[in-house]
């Protein structure tokens, strides 16, 4: 990866400079990445984009052509001292995949004053973006109840935003990707066979389908809306045979067409072709869909857009720091409608005796009694500035299915509402 030290905001240096200038900038500081609420209506959220920030921090680098951007920005000194930048400190967070609440301390970071605030942008960037597209990834799984799902947006966003969004919402139970970019840098399993410009390319739909048939074999999928569709599935069995592994259904009513696909295709032998939908899905229109015989769905727009929140409202705030004889003391903004709640921080998650989770617990200056049955939260990411926590992403795949199964059943709710489990801060305030 090459330098990140530029996806930051300009305040950020000018705050470095003065730190600097007043001799505060190597004062020990602990800052906390959190959410003051849910997104509104959801019930949980989905944490996503660690693996991604620790390439970041590693990545943060100052170097000639970095600084050569800088001239003018902040002065020489401080130019001189991002030349030797190198993130030394501690990072703490939950797992990539785990479930979040109100205040979750999903980062802790624990530096001198200049190393933390540097990084705040770009954490920020990544944690809310991904955050936000694996949350509704969540909601989507959740949804097909087992069925697959097949992220599908890259087209509808930013070009680096798309392999990101693939990322996370393969940690949130998606079970492949159109996304090659996704495929080449994290390993997410991809898929796909034509479009509808490949029917519109042949004289005859027959001929579109002999072609892609003669090619991927007789277990690919075709495309059966592009013009009538109780023809192109006949056509479909008749080139492909009774073998043929799925058809895709891209517009109209879904429902109905899958059962008269469904219905079509049992008639002409072919009981084991798949149906398979597409078309600005979202967590409703799949649920939706729960009853009819669609065997899994592709997901685009609602997607990458985080499906009505496509930012987790995250903040990084100056939680605790040193004080002039180096004892650790509490800090937080006080401003109406953005209190933080300062001190360095622990969390669990309180869990009854079957496991199913009561609480998010956040210790305040020293941990939460932990009563056997409750798990804790946070994890060594950067430890003295190197990576510990890097894992590799089916890891946090499985952590997801785990965490989401631990939560009340009233998660698996689509409606808006409140979350599932309250937030309870133990320790002084």
């Amino acid at each position: 990866m090459s330098s990140t030290a530029l996806l930051t905001d300009h305040y950020e240096l000018t705050m470095l400079e003065a730190a600097l200038a007043g001799g505060t900038a190597e004062r020990r500081s602990v800052f906390e990445l959190f959410g003051r609420r849910l997104p509104e209506g959801r019930r949980y959220g989905v944490v996503a984009g660690v693996g991604r920030a620790l390439e970041a921090i590693e990545a943060f680098r100052f170097d000639e052509e970095t600084l050569a951007a800088l001239d003018g920005v902040v002065d020489a000194p401080t130019l001189e001292w991002l030349s030797g930048y190198r993130f030394s400190g501690d990072v703490w967070g939950y797992a990539e995949g785990e479930t979040y609440f109100a205040q979750s301390p999903l980062l802790i970071v624990e530096a001198s004053f200049a190393e933390a605030v540097l990084l705040e942008t770009v954490l920020l960037s990544i944690y809310n973006h991904d955050s936000a597209i694996a949350s509704a990834a969540s909601r989507m799984t959740t949804a097909a109840q087992g069925r697959p799902c097949i992220e599908m947006g890259s087209r509808r966003t930013h070009e680096e935003a798309a392999v990101a969004a693939a990322r996370a919402a393969y940690v949130a139970g998606f079970a492949a990707t159109s996304n090659l970019a996704a495929r080449h840098r994290y390993g997410v399993p991809t898929t796909g066979t034509s479009a509808h410009s490949f029917t519109l390319l042949h004289d005859t739909e027959e001929d579109a389908f002999r072609a892609q048939v003669a090619s991927l074999g007789s277990g690919t999928t075709l495309l059966v809306d592009t013009y009538d569709v109780e023809e192109a599935v006949r056509l479909a069995i008749k080139v492909a045979g009774p073998e043929l592994g799925a058809v895709r259904i891209d517009s109209g009513d879904l429902g109905i067409l899958a059962q008269q696909v469904r219905a079509q295709l049992d008639s002409l032998g072919a009981t084991s072709t798949r149906i398979l939908v597409t078309s600005d899905l979202d967590e409703h229109a799949i649920a939706a869909l729960a009853a009819a015989p669609v065997d899994g769905y592709g997901v685009g727009t609602q997607l990458v857009t985080g499906s009505g929140h496509p930012t987790s409202g995250f903040v990084y705030k100056l939680v605790a720091r040193d004080d002039h004889a180096g004892v650790l003391r509490s800090v937080a903004k006080k401003s109406v409608d953005k209190v933080s709640v300062g001190g360095r921080k622990y969390a669990l998650r309180r869990r009854d005796a079957d496991g199913v989770a009561e609480a998010e617990v956040i210790g305040i200056g020293h941990p939460a009694p932990n009563d056997g049955d409750d798990r804790e939260l946070l994890v060594p990411l950067v430890r003295s500035g190197e990576v510990v926590g890097r894992e590799p992403l089916d890891a946090a795949r499985e952590r997801h299915a785990a965490a989401r199964a631990e939560l009340p059943v009233v998660a698996q709710q689509l409606s808006r509402g409140e979350p599932v489990i309250p937030t309870v801060f133990e320790g002084e305030l």
